[in-house]
């Protein structure tokens, strides 16, 4: 059966790929269905004595022979299919075990515009629907390519052993399926495709639904989230049934077919047993070896169908595999050489979009060992910029250097290992407190974890924790307050000891007295190094060497806190606003809010 160029190629890549390296099981697979299929053939063989020599001849001596026969012909037939069936079973598992981790190592490496371009839920589909329908397929498809191929070619050479002219009769009508094998091979790939998609809709949907499980509840949408999820279910319900009956068209085909080669042969054979032309035992096991043929026949032509099914799946994990690579590294790239860790951006242009520049034209520095601010309003490009110094995106012109040394030319690990980032969205993994701060520098020692956790304001409630630091935080921190979530992640900025800090809004989500001593921990941590902050609070920014304000993707003021209310500017007109709305003190010294 001719396969398209595009099926050719995806199993051309999973053989050579995937499935070369389990030859060996493989191979001991083939032995075991060889054995299966010469089992299978065998029974025909023996319904031809069981037939004239106990039942016509009544030949007593032959029963027990026989029936030793039929026992020993069955114990192998089941010892062989047991031994190739988890064989291939090991097989397709370890498929689909190699295709996850090589698909997690891209997916892991893979750039943040890729993250935001995709959904996390369509993405987990992919890496577990896809990967296990691929391997469904890969394991049904060397199952029944070895096992049904060659239990067909021994029951069939059974058959042309007994009378080839009946044989040829009785196969000559199958040939006609192949068409319409292809054609539901062809609507099987294009409609399992369409599942995939939709099963990647519905885990986005489920995924956002449970994460924000709170908003849900606050803003009464249960019933909106349910109708939405329903929609989303029903979809995959109608693609499910609609690939239910692409799938079992082919039934009443090969039925059909099967009960015509039946009625043949029935007609045909009969008349040379009436005509005693054929004895009886010898037409029997004709009948029989032809009635255990229609079984793999049967699979055989599901075969193409799940091939196909197969191959839409390999499809889409291929094409995350073969994301081009977007920030790579030079060749020739040397590691970061430190000397203090001064910041500077030259005519940097960027754009998440073509047609709305993030950042243009800006140049600014952060000196060594310093503190800079950077204010302004939602969209101003102040996260951009932060996004821009470990190279989570690349420039579109201009370049961003450290002491030096262009980021887009050195090693891409010893860029980031020289960076710590506290956000406010703090993201703990489901472990323990202590892996979640040694998340910060992994090969850290338990002293080095305890002295970041005291000096982060955070080993005194990790010791009030049930477990201490063993203790468990849940997924995403679930188990931990707020401010107790940022100071296990200072915590793991401070073992981590980088040169550079990056402070993206890290205290605006907090209540005042977490954020008190979140920020005493952060004084702590920004001591002796080069800080780049994105400020709320305005202690934060009156304490900073130097403020950026940034409009638009723009520079368009910079200065000390003092220096910038004196020039009555933009700065002054953001920090009038706050303290009109806030009151209190015009010195610049309470807690007002710069807009970020």
């Amino acid at each position: 059966m001719a396969l398209d160029a595009t099926t050719k190629e995806l199993l051309g890549r999973l053989i050579r790929v995937y499935v070369r390296p389990q030859l060996t099981r493989i191979i001991l697979a083939i032995i075991f269905m060889v054995i299966v299929a010469g089992c299978t053939a065998a029974f025909p063989q023996l319904i031809k004595p069981i037939i004239n020599e106990i039942f016509v001849s009544k030949n007593e001596a032959a029963l027990i022979p026989i029936a030793i026969a039929c026992l020993l012909v069955f114990a192998a037939k089941g010892a062989a299919d047991f031994a190739q069936s988890v064989l291939m079973s090991v097989v397709g598992h370890r498929i689909v075990a190699d295709i996850q981790t090589q698909l997690f190592e891209r997916l892991i490496t893979a750039p943040l515009a890729f993250f935001h371009a995709a959904a996390p839920g369509a993405l987990i589909a992919r890496f577990v629907n896809d990967a296990n329908l691929l391997r469904a397929a890969v394991s049904t498809s060397l199952t029944s390519f070895g096992k049904d191929t060659f239990t067909l070619i021994g029951l069939v050479s059974v058959m042309f052993y007994e009378d080839w002219q009946l044989s040829a009769l009785a196969l000559i009508a199958f040939p006609t399926a192949i068409l319409p094998i292809v054609r539901v091979g062809k609507r099987m790939r294009k409609v399992s495709g369409s599942t995939q998609v939709e099963v990647g809709n519905l885990t986005t949907v489920l995924d956002e639904a449970f994460q924000g499980i709170r908003y849900v509840k606050a803003y009464c949408m249960e019933a909106y989230e349910t109708k939405r999820a329903s929609h989303t279910i029903n979809q995959v319900f109608h693609l499910n049934v609609k690939a239910a009956r692409t799938r079992a068209i082919l039934r009443p085909v090969m039925e059909i077919l099967s009960g015509l080669a039946i009625v043949a042969v029935l007609i045909y054979g009969g008349n040379q047993v009436i005509d005693d032309v054929r004895d009886p035992g010898s037409f029997f096991a004709f009948i029989f070896a032809l009635l255990l043929a229609y079984e793999p026949v049967k699979k055989l032509a599901r075969l193409h169908v799940n091939l196909q099914e197969g191959m839409a799946a390999a499809q889409r994990l291929f094409a995350i595999l073969d994301e081009e690579e977007t920030i790579v590294e030079k060749p020739g790239a040397k590691a970061l050489a430190l000397s203090g860790g001064e910041i500077l951006f030259d005519k940097v242009d960027f754009s998440y979009h073509p047609e709305a520049p993030a950042v243009y034209d800006l140049s600014l520095k952060v000196p060594a060992g310093k503190t800079v601010a950077l204010v302004g309003a939602s969209g101003a490009g102040k996260s951009t910029l932060l996004n821009l110094i470990p190279r989570f995106y690349d420039v579109n012109a201009g370049r961003i250097t450290i002491d030096g040394q262009d980021v887009s030319g050195v090693q891409l690990k010893s860029l980031r290992s020289s960076i710590a980032l506290v956000s406010q969205e703090v993201l703990l993994f489901d472990d323990s407190v202590r892996a979640n701060i040694a998340y910060g520098r992994p090969d850290a020692s338990e002293a080095e974890i305890i002295a970041a956790a005291q000096h982060a304001g955070a080993h005194d409630f990790i010791l009030g924790l049930p477990d201490g630091y063993d203790t468990q935080v849940g997924p995403r921190g679930s188990k931990l307050s707020g401010g107790q979530r940022q100071r296990i992640a200072i915590a793991r900025a401070m073992v981590r000891d980088a040169a550079i800090l990056l402070l993206d809004e890290a205290t605006s989500a907090l209540d005042s007295e977490s954020e008190r001593k979140v920020q005493a921990a952060l004084s702590k941590l920004m001591t002796g190094k080069t800080t780049v902050v994105i400020a709320h609070r305005l202690s934060t920014v009156v304490e900073a060497d130097i403020i950026y304000v940034m409009d638009k993707g723009r520079l368009i003021e910079s200065g000390g806190h003092a220096e910038l209310l004196a020039k009555g500017g933009a700065y002054a007109k953001l920090y009038a606003l706050q303290f009109a709305e806030q009151g209190g003190d015009s010195d610049g010294s309470g807690e007002f809010r710069i807009q970020a």
